[in-house]
Protein backbone atom coordinates (compact mmCIF):
# COMPACT_ATOMS: atom_id res chain seq x y z
CA UNK A 1 0.00 0.00 0.00
CA UNK A 2 1.34 3.46 -1.16
CA UNK A 3 1.73 6.54 1.29
CA UNK A 4 -1.56 8.00 -0.98
CA UNK A 5 -3.49 5.07 -0.46
CA UNK A 6 -3.30 4.87 3.39
CA UNK A 7 -4.02 8.87 3.42
CA UNK A 8 -7.08 8.13 0.86
CA UNK A 9 -8.05 4.89 3.91
CA UNK A 10 -7.67 7.20 6.72
CA UNK A 11 -9.73 10.08 5.13
CA UNK A 12 -12.65 7.67 4.15
CA UNK A 13 -12.19 6.45 7.99
CA UNK A 14 -13.55 9.85 9.38
CA UNK A 15 -16.40 10.35 10.52
CA UNK A 16 -17.98 13.45 8.47
CA UNK A 17 -19.37 16.60 10.27
CA UNK A 18 -20.96 19.55 8.43
CA UNK A 19 -20.78 22.59 10.17
CA UNK A 20 -23.86 24.45 8.60
CA UNK A 21 -23.94 29.05 9.22
CA UNK A 22 -24.35 31.93 7.22
CA UNK A 23 -26.30 35.06 8.17
CA UNK A 24 -29.98 35.02 9.87
CA UNK A 25 -32.36 35.03 6.78
CA UNK A 26 -30.51 32.83 4.78
CA UNK A 27 -31.63 29.74 4.48
CA UNK A 28 -29.94 27.85 7.30
CA UNK A 29 -32.91 25.63 9.06
CA UNK A 30 -33.81 24.62 5.74
CA UNK A 31 -30.12 22.80 5.19
CA UNK A 32 -30.57 21.46 8.39
CA UNK A 33 -33.49 19.49 7.24
CA UNK A 34 -32.17 18.33 4.05
CA UNK A 35 -29.03 16.94 5.85
CA UNK A 36 -31.24 15.47 8.87
CA UNK A 37 -33.46 13.86 5.53
CA UNK A 38 -30.32 12.56 4.23
CA UNK A 39 -29.17 10.61 7.33
CA UNK A 40 -27.08 13.11 9.12
CA UNK A 41 -27.56 13.56 13.34
CA UNK A 42 -28.83 16.90 13.61
CA UNK A 43 -28.02 19.70 16.22
CA UNK A 44 -28.73 23.47 15.53
CA UNK A 45 -27.53 26.33 17.56
CA UNK A 46 -25.20 24.60 19.22
CA UNK A 47 -22.82 26.58 21.24
CA UNK A 48 -19.36 26.57 20.39
CA UNK A 49 -18.16 25.96 23.76
CA UNK A 50 -20.25 22.70 23.75
CA UNK A 51 -18.85 21.62 19.94
CA UNK A 52 -15.63 19.78 21.08
CA UNK A 53 -17.57 17.76 24.46
CA UNK A 54 -20.02 16.93 22.04
CA UNK A 55 -17.48 15.32 19.07
CA UNK A 56 -15.59 13.66 21.98
CA UNK A 57 -18.36 11.89 23.25
CA UNK A 58 -18.61 9.95 20.07
CA UNK A 59 -21.88 7.31 20.86
CA UNK A 60 -22.86 8.09 16.84
CA UNK A 61 -22.03 5.73 13.30
CA UNK A 62 -24.35 8.47 11.42
CA UNK A 63 -22.38 11.91 10.18
CA UNK A 64 -23.25 14.89 12.11
CA UNK A 65 -24.65 17.79 10.63
CA UNK A 66 -24.24 20.90 12.89
CA UNK A 67 -25.80 24.38 13.27
CA UNK A 68 -24.14 27.27 14.10
CA UNK A 69 -25.79 30.48 14.68
CA UNK A 70 -23.71 33.90 15.70
CA UNK A 71 -27.06 34.40 18.00
CA UNK A 72 -25.49 32.13 19.96
CA UNK A 73 -24.28 33.63 23.32
CA UNK A 74 -20.55 32.55 23.47
CA UNK A 75 -20.04 32.88 19.23
CA UNK A 76 -17.07 34.67 18.28
CA UNK A 77 -15.33 34.93 15.02
CA UNK A 78 -11.94 34.02 16.72
CA UNK A 79 -13.39 30.97 18.48
CA UNK A 80 -15.22 29.51 15.26
CA UNK A 81 -12.01 29.53 13.46
CA UNK A 82 -10.40 28.35 15.71
CA UNK A 83 -12.92 25.22 16.08
CA UNK A 84 -12.61 24.78 12.50
CA UNK A 85 -8.39 24.33 12.53
CA UNK A 86 -8.88 22.53 15.46
CA UNK A 87 -11.32 19.89 13.26
CA UNK A 88 -9.11 20.06 10.87
CA UNK A 89 -6.61 18.76 12.14
CA UNK A 90 -8.51 15.68 13.13
CA UNK A 91 -7.65 12.25 12.54
CA UNK A 92 -10.85 10.52 13.47
CA UNK A 93 -13.35 13.73 12.07
CA UNK A 94 -13.76 14.91 8.64
CA UNK A 95 -15.11 18.18 8.60
CA UNK A 96 -16.45 20.52 5.74
CA UNK A 97 -17.91 24.26 6.59
CA UNK A 98 -21.39 24.99 4.52
CA UNK A 99 -22.00 28.42 4.58
CA UNK A 100 -25.87 29.52 3.19
CA UNK A 101 -25.65 33.50 2.16
CA UNK A 102 -27.74 35.65 0.36
CA UNK A 103 -27.46 39.35 -1.33
CA UNK A 104 -28.41 42.26 1.28
CA UNK A 105 -31.66 43.12 -0.08
CA UNK A 106 -33.16 39.83 -0.36
CA UNK A 107 -31.99 39.29 3.88
CA UNK A 108 -33.30 42.53 4.88
CA UNK A 109 -36.46 41.73 2.74
CA UNK A 110 -36.79 38.14 4.59
CA UNK A 111 -35.95 39.87 7.65
CA UNK A 112 -38.93 42.01 7.04
CA UNK A 113 -41.29 39.73 6.46
CA UNK A 114 -40.82 37.90 9.83
CA UNK A 115 -41.59 41.33 11.57
CA UNK A 116 -38.75 40.36 13.86
CA UNK A 117 -35.91 42.16 15.42
CA UNK A 118 -32.56 41.20 13.64
CA UNK A 119 -30.56 39.58 16.62
CA UNK A 120 -27.46 41.98 15.73
CA UNK A 121 -29.57 45.74 15.52
CA UNK A 122 -32.93 44.84 18.24
CA UNK A 123 -33.56 48.69 18.53
CA UNK A 124 -32.47 49.45 14.88
CA UNK A 125 -33.71 48.77 11.15
CA UNK A 126 -33.21 45.02 9.85
CA UNK A 127 -30.84 46.55 7.02
CA UNK A 128 -28.52 47.54 9.92
CA UNK A 129 -28.57 44.26 11.51
CA UNK A 130 -27.90 42.51 8.02
CA UNK A 131 -25.11 44.73 7.73
CA UNK A 132 -23.24 44.17 10.83
CA UNK A 133 -23.89 40.52 10.58
CA UNK A 134 -22.64 40.04 7.00
CA UNK A 135 -19.55 42.07 7.70
CA UNK A 136 -19.16 39.86 11.01
CA UNK A 137 -19.07 36.85 9.21
CA UNK A 138 -16.83 37.45 6.00
CA UNK A 139 -13.74 36.01 7.87
CA UNK A 140 -16.08 32.82 8.28
CA UNK A 141 -17.71 32.93 4.70
CA UNK A 142 -14.12 32.51 3.27
CA UNK A 143 -12.73 29.49 5.20
CA UNK A 144 -15.88 28.22 3.66
CA UNK A 145 -15.72 24.15 1.86
CA UNK A 146 -19.37 24.87 0.26
CA UNK A 147 -20.62 28.34 -0.21
CA UNK A 148 -24.79 28.14 -1.64
CA UNK A 149 -26.25 31.25 -2.46
CA UNK A 150 -29.63 31.49 -1.78
CA UNK A 151 -30.62 35.00 -3.09
CA UNK A 152 -32.63 33.43 -6.03
CA UNK A 153 -33.54 30.01 -4.54
CA UNK A 154 -36.87 28.66 -3.54
CA UNK A 155 -36.70 26.36 -0.38
CA UNK A 156 -37.01 23.09 -3.23
CA UNK A 157 -34.18 24.12 -5.47
CA UNK A 158 -31.96 24.41 -1.94
CA UNK A 159 -32.93 21.56 -0.96
CA UNK A 160 -31.12 20.13 -4.29
CA UNK A 161 -28.14 21.82 -4.05
CA UNK A 162 -27.70 20.76 -0.36
CA UNK A 163 -28.22 17.38 -1.66
CA UNK A 164 -25.81 17.58 -4.52
CA UNK A 165 -22.76 18.75 -2.12
CA UNK A 166 -23.84 16.34 1.04
CA UNK A 167 -25.87 12.93 0.13
CA UNK A 168 -24.00 10.51 2.38
CA UNK A 169 -24.33 7.67 -0.41
CA UNK A 170 -22.41 10.02 -2.57
CA UNK A 171 -19.20 8.51 -3.92
CA UNK A 172 -15.73 9.55 -2.71
CA UNK A 173 -15.55 11.61 -6.00
CA UNK A 174 -15.11 15.14 -6.07
CA UNK A 175 -18.74 16.58 -6.88
CA UNK A 176 -18.77 18.82 -9.68
CA UNK A 177 -21.70 21.73 -10.16
CA UNK A 178 -22.42 22.81 -13.60
CA UNK A 179 -24.23 26.38 -14.02
CA UNK A 180 -25.34 28.06 -17.11
CA UNK A 181 -26.45 32.30 -16.22
CA UNK A 182 -26.88 35.40 -17.97
CA UNK A 183 -24.66 38.13 -17.78
CA UNK A 184 -27.45 40.90 -17.74
CA UNK A 185 -28.27 39.80 -14.22
CA UNK A 186 -25.30 39.01 -13.21
CA UNK A 187 -22.18 36.77 -12.35
CA UNK A 188 -23.22 33.60 -9.85
CA UNK A 189 -21.96 33.55 -6.51
CA UNK A 190 -19.34 31.35 -4.96
CA UNK A 191 -18.18 29.89 -8.47
CA UNK A 192 -14.87 28.40 -8.94
CA UNK A 193 -14.44 28.93 -12.63
CA UNK A 194 -16.40 31.10 -14.80
CA UNK A 195 -16.57 30.71 -19.01
CA UNK A 196 -17.88 33.85 -21.04
CA UNK A 197 -19.27 31.97 -24.43
CA UNK A 198 -20.98 35.17 -25.94
CA UNK A 199 -18.12 34.78 -28.16
CA UNK A 200 -20.13 31.94 -29.92
CA UNK A 201 -22.83 32.29 -32.19
CA UNK A 202 -25.92 33.72 -30.65
CA UNK A 203 -29.30 31.35 -31.78
CA UNK A 204 -31.36 34.13 -30.44
CA UNK A 205 -31.07 35.81 -33.89
CA UNK A 206 -32.71 32.76 -35.81
CA UNK A 207 -36.36 33.21 -35.37
CA UNK A 208 -36.85 29.72 -35.19
CA UNK A 209 -34.38 29.01 -32.63
CA UNK A 210 -35.17 32.16 -30.46
CA UNK A 211 -37.70 30.85 -28.57
CA UNK A 212 -35.92 27.37 -27.43
CA UNK A 213 -33.22 26.76 -25.25
CA UNK A 214 -29.53 24.91 -24.67
CA UNK A 215 -30.91 22.00 -24.28
CA UNK A 216 -32.82 21.35 -27.62
CA UNK A 217 -30.55 19.48 -30.15
CA UNK A 218 -31.48 22.04 -32.83
CA UNK A 219 -29.89 25.11 -30.61
CA UNK A 220 -26.87 22.88 -29.45
CA UNK A 221 -26.15 22.34 -33.37
CA UNK A 222 -26.54 25.68 -33.96
CA UNK A 223 -23.89 26.43 -31.30
CA UNK A 224 -21.46 23.39 -31.85
CA UNK A 225 -21.39 24.65 -35.80
CA UNK A 226 -19.43 27.80 -34.49
CA UNK A 227 -16.01 27.35 -35.93
CA UNK A 228 -14.75 28.42 -32.80
CA UNK A 229 -17.06 25.94 -30.53
CA UNK A 230 -14.94 22.33 -30.89
CA UNK A 231 -11.43 24.18 -29.79
CA UNK A 232 -12.83 25.97 -26.93
CA UNK A 233 -15.11 23.07 -25.91
CA UNK A 234 -11.95 20.89 -26.24
CA UNK A 235 -9.81 23.20 -24.02
CA UNK A 236 -12.42 23.82 -21.30
CA UNK A 237 -12.61 19.93 -20.91
CA UNK A 238 -8.82 19.05 -21.05
CA UNK A 239 -8.40 21.72 -18.38
CA UNK A 240 -10.99 20.80 -15.98
CA UNK A 241 -9.83 17.44 -15.91
CA UNK A 242 -6.15 18.71 -15.43
CA UNK A 243 -7.12 20.51 -12.78
CA UNK A 244 -9.28 17.79 -11.06
CA UNK A 245 -6.49 16.09 -9.72
CA UNK A 246 -4.98 18.35 -7.98
CA UNK A 247 -7.86 20.04 -6.29
CA UNK A 248 -8.28 16.65 -4.57
CA UNK A 249 -5.37 16.41 -3.74
CA UNK A 250 -5.25 19.43 -2.11
CA UNK A 251 -8.45 18.14 -0.21
CA UNK A 252 -11.43 20.17 -2.28
CA UNK A 253 -14.22 18.07 -2.39
CA UNK A 254 -16.31 20.43 -4.79
CA UNK A 255 -15.68 22.66 -8.11
CA UNK A 256 -18.18 24.94 -9.25
CA UNK A 257 -18.30 25.89 -12.88
CA UNK A 258 -20.18 28.25 -14.81
CA UNK A 259 -20.77 29.45 -18.27
CA UNK A 260 -22.30 32.41 -19.23
CA UNK A 261 -23.96 34.28 -22.23
CA UNK A 262 -26.26 37.32 -23.03
CA UNK A 263 -29.43 35.77 -22.03
CA UNK A 264 -28.63 32.86 -20.20
CA UNK A 265 -30.72 30.48 -22.51
CA UNK A 266 -28.93 29.17 -25.78
CA UNK A 267 -25.38 29.48 -25.79
CA UNK A 268 -24.35 28.97 -21.62
CA UNK A 269 -26.97 26.06 -21.29
CA UNK A 270 -25.14 24.00 -24.49
CA UNK A 271 -22.21 24.38 -23.01
CA UNK A 272 -22.88 23.26 -19.66
CA UNK A 273 -25.14 20.24 -20.95
CA UNK A 274 -22.62 19.44 -23.09
CA UNK A 275 -19.73 19.58 -20.42
CA UNK A 276 -21.55 17.89 -17.96
CA UNK A 277 -22.03 14.76 -20.11
CA UNK A 278 -18.77 14.88 -21.40
CA UNK A 279 -17.65 14.85 -17.52
CA UNK A 280 -19.96 12.04 -16.46
CA UNK A 281 -18.89 9.72 -19.36
CA UNK A 282 -15.28 10.63 -17.85
CA UNK A 283 -16.10 9.38 -15.04
CA UNK A 284 -17.59 12.36 -12.43
CA UNK A 285 -20.16 13.02 -10.35
CA UNK A 286 -21.26 15.96 -11.98
CA UNK A 287 -24.69 17.96 -11.11
CA UNK A 288 -26.04 20.57 -13.80
CA UNK A 289 -28.35 23.64 -13.32
CA UNK A 290 -29.88 26.58 -15.54
CA UNK A 291 -30.38 29.39 -13.31
CA UNK A 292 -32.06 31.63 -16.24
CA UNK A 293 -34.22 28.62 -16.64
CA UNK A 294 -35.23 27.79 -12.99
CA UNK A 295 -36.42 31.63 -12.25
CA UNK A 296 -38.92 31.25 -14.99
CA UNK A 297 -40.67 28.85 -12.23
CA UNK A 298 -39.79 30.75 -9.39
CA UNK A 299 -42.32 30.45 -6.88
CA UNK A 300 -41.39 32.02 -3.58
CA UNK A 301 -37.75 32.75 -1.53
CA UNK A 302 -36.30 31.53 1.58
CA UNK A 303 -36.99 33.22 4.58
CA UNK A 304 -35.34 32.65 7.82
CA UNK A 305 -38.13 29.76 9.18
CA UNK A 306 -37.01 27.70 5.81
CA UNK A 307 -40.33 27.78 4.42
CA UNK A 308 -41.70 29.55 1.41
CA UNK A 309 -43.31 33.02 2.10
Amino acid sequence: MTNDDITTHATEQRHRVVLVTGPSGAGRSTAINVLEDLGYETIDNLPLSILPRLLDAGGTTRPLALGIDVRNRDFTIAGMIELIDGLAQSTTYAVELLFLDASEDVLVRRYSETRRRHPLAPAETAHIGVLREKDLLLPIRSRADVLIDTSDLTPHQLRDEVERWFSSDADSNMAISIQSFSYKRGMPRGVDMVFDVRFLANPYWDASLRGMNGMDPKVRAYVEADPRYAAFFEKVFDLTVLLLPAYEQEGKRHLSIAFGCTGGQHRSVTLAENLSQALAENGSRVSVRHREMERRDYVAPVNQSGTSA
